[in-house]
């Protein structure tokens, strides 16, 4: 037969209700040590009686699983903020960015000349002066790199003039195919001038003996 279950309220008598005090805590200790050991758990109970005795149980170190406990719910209450932290944080930074953004528009329109109606005299000098010595940066720099230029254009002239005077040196000291090839015919026509002149002193010769031979 299954017992009947007994309602969970306040005992009335003082004396039954110390009693069961008793029973049920060295019971729960029991079972908070069972928990230690089988799960290998830091386990605290910390208990008042009603008269405002204090009973405990720690498996290891009363102090350091209530700093454990501290440190777990300061951690945890920060990661409960961090979210509203962060997107207040973002919102600012956005805020900011946006307020930059606006100011460097603002400032580019009106290096531009527009919207200048609503400047004072004081600022209308000052982005005279600011204009003005912009200018002479930009004049100055680009007057920098014409001069860089013209100089690299002068040393570029200065080698190739030295290149053509090196090429018409070498042209001097080597004999062209068209100087060599007269030099050829000149030796050409020398040695047949010379042949024919051979040949004519042997015709020469030869008529003198046939007139000889005649007249004897």
């Amino acid at each position: 037969m299954a017992r009947e279950r007994r309602e969970i309220r306040r005992i009335e008598s003082a004396a039954a209700r110390q009693v069961t005090f008793s029973k049920r805590r060295r019971g729960l200790f029991k079972k908070a040590e069972e928990l230690a050991v089988l799960c290998d758990a830091d386990v605290a109970l910390v208990v008042f009686s009603s008269t405002g005795k204090l009973s405990q149980f720690a498996s290891s170190s009363m102090n350091e699983i209530i700093d454990k406990f501290s440190t777990h719910s300061k951690n945890l209450g920060k990661s409960n903020q961090q979210p509203a932290l962060d997107l207040n944080l973002e919102h600012s930074k956005m805020n900011s960015l946006t307020e930059q953004l606006a100011e460097a528009s603002l400032h580019l329109r009106h290096m531009r000349g527009e919207e200048l109606g609503e400047l004072s005299v004081g600022e209308l000098q000052q982005m005279e002066k600011n204009l003005e010595t912009g200018l002479q940066r930009v004049l100055c720099t680009k007057d920098r790199q014409f001069m860089q230029q013209i100089s690299d254009l002068q040393q570029k002239g200065s080698q190739l003039v030295e290149e053509n005077m090196r090429l018409r040196n070498q042209m001097h000291q080597v004999p062209t195919a068209d100087m060599m090839a007269v030099a050829d015919t000149e030796n050409v026509v020398s040695e047949a001038v010379s042949s024919e002149s051979v040949m004519t002193q042997d015709n020469d010769d030869g008529s003198d003996i046939s007139l000889k031979l005649a007249l004897i």
